[in-house]
């Protein structure tokens, strides 16, 4: 089997799972943490949305530099809806499922680094990154958005069995 043969189910089946989450996101919450120390529930959810987006550089690109010098740093998404943050949900999730359909296992073991200002602050092989920094950090996000949808009283979807919390 290649990478894409086994990346793939658990890939669609997480992003379905997400989906349902952002799904419940009420637009009058967006604004609200848990703690001031947090991010708010639409700084979360468009977290969640934008992750995928960084799939297809990862696999097809040596290095992303979020504070180019002399270029704009990178910017978050901020969609002020629910409905706007999981329509880019859905494109980057397409986008990224079909750069990991088509990448070669070759690619997966070559270096890809984090850069700031032109610096590596962080360098994996591609396919460490994809498992950590892509599919672990939207599980880890989901969660948290999770306990701030249900600290809400908002029904969750099942995760990981069929009965959920509805």
């Amino acid at each position: 089997m290649n990478y894409s043969e086994t990346i793939l189910p658990e890939f669609d089946q997480e992003m379905a799972k997400t989906r349902k989450v952002l799904e419940r996101v009420p637009d009058d919450k967006l604004g609200w943490r848990a703690h001031p120390q947090s991010n708010t529930i639409g700084w979360n959810a468009n977290h969640l949305a934008e992750i995928l987006g960084w799939v297809e550089g990862i696999l097809t690109t040596p290095a992303w530099d979020i504070a180019p010098p002399g270029g704009p740093p990178y910017q978050s998404p901020q969609r002020t809806t629910c409905l706007e943050i999981v329509e880019l949900f859905d494109r980057n999730v397409a986008a990224a499922r079909q750069a990991l359909a088509t990448v070669k296992d070759e690619a997966l073991a070559q270096q890809w680094s984090l850069l700031q200002a032109g610096k590596p602050f962080l360098t994996l092989p591609r396919g460490e990154m994809i498992r950590t920094y892509v599919l672990n950090h939207v599980i880890h996000h989901r969660a948290i958005l999770c306990v701030y949808l249900r600290l809400h009283g908002i029904p969750l979807p099942g995760m990981y069995d069929p009965w959920g919390n509805e």
